[in-house]
């Protein structure tokens, strides 16, 4: 996980590489994660340039560093498992009330 900051923008990086190589996510967490992005290149608070998986997501364009810390910090607990995170910081992706993906 890390933030970094590009001009006036901050960009988003994370990835499952790092966890070391047991650590397998699963399909419905791709896909959250993948619908997260797309919302987030629709609603211009990412760059079209962004890239989503399966282990590795990065978004360019953030406007705010604390908007960078607050998408890390979901994608992070997204890449564990966590999808509550994810659905508080990205209303409308495909996450449903309990973190789980919808379908």
């Amino acid at each position: 996980m890390g933030i970094e900051r590009e001009g006036e923008r901050w960009t988003v990086k994370a990835d499952a590489l790092t966890a070391g190589p047991g650590h397998i996510v699963d399909d419905a967490v791709n896909v959250a994660l993948r619908a997260a992005v797309g919302r987030l290149v629709r609603e211009r608070e990412a760059g079209s340039d962004a890239f989503a998986g399966p282990v590795y997501f990065m978004l360019h364009g953030v406007p705010s560093e604390g908007r960078a810390r607050e998408l890390a910090a979901a994608f992070h607990a997204a890449l564990y498992g966590n999808l509550g995170p994810l659905r508080r910081a990205v209303p409308g992706a495909d996450v449903d009330q309990d973190g789980d993906t919808a379908g």
